[in-house]
C-alpha cells in the first residue's frame, strides 16, 4: 500500500527472495504476495497462507524478505509463534535477519515482532502528532475546496479570485431565498461552474458546500474544529442565513398513525372532563370501534359507545344548527363569487411579479457577467 512505505517494493523483495533461496538452495514451492499493511490483523492472502499452514501433514518452511512482512501486529505475530510452537513451521528464513527453531531463536522472533509493532505505533503517533500541530497552525490538509487555491509557499489555502466570488455569491444568493438547491446549481452553471462531466452540480454537493465552514475561515477535522490561517469568503451572518433556510425546507417527518378514528380529539367526557379515545373490540362474528373516557381526571362512570352510535348522536346534534338549503344554496353562490374574484387578483398580482422578477434578473445577469469581464 501507499502508507507502507516499504524498504523496497514486492517486485524487489521477490528477486532478492528468489536470489537468496538460489543461493541457500532453498525450493520456493509457492508464492504468497500481499500488498496490504501487516499493521492490522485479517489480511485475506497472509490468513490463506496460515490455513496452508496448519492444513498442511508436513511441517512447512516459510521465507519472506524479514519478519515485520509476516506481523507488525500482536495477533499475526502470534499466529507465527504459536504455529512454531505446535510444529507446523519448522522453519523460517530472512535475507536480513537470522532465526532458528530454539528459545532463543523464538525469543529474537518475538522481539522483531515487537518493534515493528512499535515502529508502526511510533510512527502513527508521530504523523497524527504533526497533523494535530499542522491544525493548530491554521494549515488546511489536502487539497483545497471549491472556492480556494493551495498555497505552496504558506502551506494553506487561500481564495481564488473567480470561483471565491462565485461562492460568495451563491450565498447570498441562496440566503435571500431566491433559489432552491436545483436552481443554485442552474444558477452556478451559467456562471461556467459545473461538475466534471459538465452538467450542474448535484443537490447533494451544493448542500455540503452550503454547510462547510471552511468558507467561514473555520477547519473541522474529526469533530474538532480549527481556526484557519486563511481569509473567509462568506460572512458570518450570511452562513447562518443560509443554514436557517436549509432547516427551514427541511422535509418534515410524517407522522405514523396506527388506525384513523376521526372522533378522537373533536370530543371530551360530559362527567368528567376526560379526553375521549378509541379502540378495536373483536366479537359477535365481527370488529367494532369504541370510544370511551380515558378517565385519567377521576372516577368516571361512563362507559364504551360504538362508532355508529356515537354518529347517530353527532348527526343528530349538527342538524339542529344546520342551515336551511336556501340558505345554503345562498351563501355557496357568495363564495363561489368570492373565490372568483380572488384568483383573478391573485393571477394579476403574480403575473406582475413574475415580470418584475423577470427583469431584475436579466439586469442581474447582465451586471455579473459585465463584472466577471472585467476580472479575466
Amino acid at each position: 500500500e501507499d502508507e507502507e512505505r516499504q524498504v523496497m517494493s514486492i517486485e524487489a523483495q521477490l528477486a532478492e527472495l528468489a536470489e537468496f533461496a538460489k543461493r541457500e538452495n532453498i525450493e520456493i514451492a509457492e508464492t504468497f504476495i500481499e500488498s496490504k499493511s501487516a499493521k492490522k490483523p485479517g489480511r485475506e492472502i497472509f490468513n490463506q497462507m496460515m490455513n496452508k499452514v496448519h492444513e498442511s501433514e508436513e511441517p512447512i518452511g516459510l521465507i519472506a524478505w524479514h519478519p515485520d512482512r509476516f506481523a507488525r501486529n500482536s495477533v499475526d505475530g502470534g499466529q507465527i509463534i504459536y504455529s512454531i510452537d505446535i510444529g507446523k513451521i519448522v522453519s523460517l528464513c530472512f535475507p536480513t535477519f537470522w532465526f532458528e527453531p530454539t528459545p532463543r531463536g523464538l525469543f529474537m522472533l518475538q522481539v522483531a515482532f515487537g518493534q515493528s509493532k512499535y515502529y508502526s505505533d511510533n510512527l502513527s503517533e508521530n504523523v497524527k502528532r504533526g497533523i494535530r500541530q499542522k491544525l493548530r497552525r491554521g494549515e488546511w490538509l489536502g487539497l483545497a475546496p471549491f472556492g480556494y487555491v493551495n498555497n505552496p509557499k504558506t502551506r494553506t489555502i487561500e481564495p481564488e479570485p473567480t470561483k471565491s466570488r462565485c461562492v460568495t455569491k451563491a450565498f447570498e444568493e441562496f440566503a435571500q431565498g431566491r433559489h432552491t438547491l436545483e436552481s443554485l446549481g442552474q444558477r452556478l452553471s451559467f456562471w461556467g461552474v459545473v461538475s466534471g462531466t459538465g452538467k450542474p452540480i448535484c443537490k447533494a454537493t451544493l448542500q455540503r458546500m452550503l454547510t462547510n465552514k471552511v468558507y467561514l475561515g473555520i477547519i473541522v477535522h474529526n469533530g474538532e474544529t480549527y481556526e484557519g490561517g486563511f481569509p473567509a469568503i462568506v460572512s458570518r451572518a450570511t452562513f447562518e442565513a443560509v443554514q436557517k433556510v436549509l432547516k427551514q425546507r427541511a422535509r418534515p417527518r410524517k407522522s405514523k398513525k396506527r388506525h384513523n378514528f376521526p372522533f378522537v380529539g373533536l370530543l371530551t367526557c360530559g362527567e368528567c372532563g376526560g379526553a375521549i379515545t378509541a379502540q378495536f373490540a373483536h366479537g359477535h362474528g365481527g370488529t367494532y370501534r369504541y370510544y370511551r373516557c380515558t378517565k385519567k381526571l377521576g372516577k368516571c362512570s361512563q362507559r364504551y359507545l360504538r362508532e355508529d352510535l356515537l354518529a347517530e348522536q353527532l348527526k343528530s346534534r349538527l342538524q339542529n344548527v344546520a342551515l336551511c338549503d336556501d340558505w345554503t344554496e345562498k351563501m355557496n353562490a357568495q363564495v363561489d363569487v368570492w373565490e372568483k374574484e380572488n384568483v383573478l387578483s391573485s393571477q394579476s398580482f403574480a403575473q406582475n411579479l413574475e415580470e418584475k422578477i423577470k427583469e431584475a434578473e436579466t439586469k442581474l445577469d447582465k451586471l455579473v457577467n459585465a463584472f466577471f469581464r472585467r476580472l479575466n
